[in-house]
């Protein structure tokens, strides 16, 4: 076992921290387990606590354009209050469960672009230190495979995916950004939509899915985005192709000027709200601001599989690991 040494406010000599998350790929809310271990330093220190911090990277919209950043989006304190002995290891087992909107980053064992960690904070003698940083995980709950994979058997091909920080107006979303996965067109629908951008809000009592289509103008008609909202439960079990392509139809054919431009309206078919919407954006925006990142270059191959991430040139996964390097190497620096 290599264990990270903690550099920063603990100094040389104080404990060092190593989180090791159970393998697999976690899914949202459900459970993420694994351990912390410790090994402690030249002298005897309290734990005051052990922190497990959720993280994400994270697009932003401002005057100048687009920004990423790092945005903690959970919290748990799973152990603390003890006399850690100098040179001694201790591991503390930890069972927590992932927020119900906790993206997707992959999909059939495929990188989908999202970079997620989970960052460890421990906290010595009042001094805290966030010395580790892994790589988190997750898998689609199986409602949300089920309705990717759909697309993928109608011929929507897949493009990108990123986290947007804002809020989808008349959700139940709760926390500060939102997950898009960005779809290219089924050819039926390639002469309506330049692409269907997917979005997931989960929670205990069912999915919330919202769809947007930007469609393409025509000759005396600029193109707009038109949004609709549908609402499907954990455990459904419908004929998904004939479910999804009824929304897209919906999506498309509807009036011009029914979706406005920059906030998500549309149609809300029932809902799952499960909270108070957050109070630090209202609006949606889509001006062109997709950037292509790591997703760009593949795509989805429909058939008897489903919907399933293609590399393309045996570029996407090198650019995905790189990107989950950088995150984490450049999170630490700025840590440390």
């Amino acid at each position: 076992m290599v264990f990270k040494r903690l550099l920063g406010s603990l100094g040389v000599g104080g404990p060092t921290v190593d989180t090791v998350l159970d393998p697999g790929a976690a899914r949202p809310g459900g459970a993420l387990t694994g351990q912390v271990h410790l090994e402690g330093g030249q002298s005897d220190f309290d734990i005051e606590h052990i922190t497990l911090e959720l993280v994400a990277r994270v697009e932003a919209e401002h005057g100048e354009g687009e920004s990423e950043g790092v945005v903690t989006f959970e919290r748990f304190t799973v152990g603390g209050g003890f006399r850690l002995a100098a040179a001694l290891r201790h591991s503390v087992p930890f069972t927590v469960t992932l927020p119900w909107e906790t993206p997707i980053t992959e999909l059939y064992g495929q990188h989908l672009g999202i970079v997620l960690g989970v960052r460890t904070e421990l906290a010595v003698a009042g001094a805290r230190d966030k010395g580790d940083l892994d790589q988190l995980s997750v898998a689609p709950l199986p409602v949300q495979e089920a309705i990717l994979e759909a697309f993928g058997q109608l011929g929507f091909g897949f493009r990108s995916a990123d986290l947007e920080y804002g809020h989808i107006a008349g959700t139940g979303q709760r926390l500060p950004f939102y997950q898009e996965i960005e779809l290219t067109p089924a050819p039926q629908y390639a002469h309506q939509v330049n692409e269907i951008e997917v979005t997931f809000l989960a929670g205990p009592g069912g999915v919330e899915v919202v769809l947007e289509a930007d469609k393409r103008g025509g000759l005396f008609s600029g193109g707009h985005d038109a949004v609709s909202r549908f609402a499907v439960g954990l455990h459904d079990a419908r004929d998904w192709n004939a479910e999804v392509d009824a929304w897209v139809r919906q999506l498309v054919e509807r009036r011009a000027g029914s979706g406005h431009h920059g906030q998500h309206g549309g149609h809300a078919h029932g809902g799952y709200g499960h909270g108070a919407p957050y109070a630090g954006h209202d609006s949606h925006g889509h001006d062109g601001h997709h950037r292509g990142g790591p997703g760009v270059g593949t795509a989805v191959a429909a058939g008897a599989a489903g919907l399933a991430v293609g590399v393309v040139g045996g570029m996407v996964a090198a650019e995905v690991v790189d990107e989950v390097g950088d995150f984490f190497e450049g999170d630490e620096e700025d840590e440390g």
